[in-house]
């Protein structure tokens, strides 16, 4: 277990490399880290879902409504793209986004820059656990203030990789921060496996933590915008009635 450890806090380190120094840091009033799965099983087509979702949600009406009606009307957001353990790419540093200019520039950098699906070089198994504790790095390097800390994990597997996803789960619930995560069916074998139950008793944690249940991987950009409005009000709005509330489903456990 040592030597284990030890191969994990060099990955760890080797991540680290993510974390650039902010040029404008702001006090938000959520610091969120999308979390998204790069493994060998994300193919062209769930790589396309999303970013494409990513992109869409980040930048929709209701999302930047929510934004603005918070305290500050900014929250800060980071993109990284994961799969094994010391396996990690950011897409977007550290950015404020306060209106709709800011967030259509992630949404163009996400769109230009996320991955196609075309198969990873090396290293390509899942590791949930890996993706938390570069996210929790990232959070504790942000220097303004954040009301809330949101640790938001995309992935179709379970983890298969790195350290077990518990001991990286309860750590991140010790910082104060939450992790939520959008659960994308698995295919086993031309059999879609539902993975939410796996997300809701294993990976989420955290003040209010929620997994985001596809009923078809179609769903995924309108439950991901659902997703962020809920996030970054903590309370899901009466006046938004998307077509996730028909077609997706939530669960919690820890909130």
């Amino acid at each position: 277990m040592t030597a284990y450890l030890a191969a994990h806090l060099g990955a760890m380190l080797a991540a680290s490399a993510l974390c650039t120094p902010q040029a404008n840091a702001a006090d938000v009033d959520a610091a969120i880290v999308f979390a998204v799965d790069v493994s060998a099983s994300i193919d062209p087509a769930t790589a396309n879902l999303q970013r494409e979702g990513h992109a869409a949600a980040i930048s929709s009406p209701e999302v930047v409504a929510a934004i603005a009606r918070n305290r500050t009307g900014c929250i800060a957001l980071t993109y990284f793209e994961w799969a094994s353990s010391g396996h990690a790419r950011s897409v977007v540093p550290w950015t404020s986004v306060c209106g709709l200019e800011d967030a259509q520039a992630v949404a163009s950098i996400i769109r230009e820059e996320g991955d196609r699906g075309l198969g990873c070089e090396y290293e390509c198994a899942t590791s949930i656990s890996f993706a938390i504790d570069l996210a929790c790095l990232l959070l504790d390097r942000y220097v303004g203030s954040a009301a809330s800390k949101i640790i938001d994990i995309s992935a179709n597997g379970t983890n298969n990789d790195g350290l077990p996803v518990e001991v990286s789960r309860r750590q991140a619930i010790a910082k104060g921060y939450t992790i939520n995560a959008i659960a994308i069916p698995e295919m086993i074998r031309s059999v879609v496996y539902d993975l939410t139950e796996y997300f809701a008793d294993n990976v989420i944690g955290g003040p209010q933590a929620f997994v985001m249940a596809l009923k078809d991987p179609g769903d995924y950009a309108a439950a991901l915008r659902r997703k962020l409005v809920t996030e970054i009000s903590m309370t899901v709005d009466p006046q938004f009635p998307s077509e996730a509330d028909e077609r997706s489903s939530s669960l919690c456990r820890n909130c």
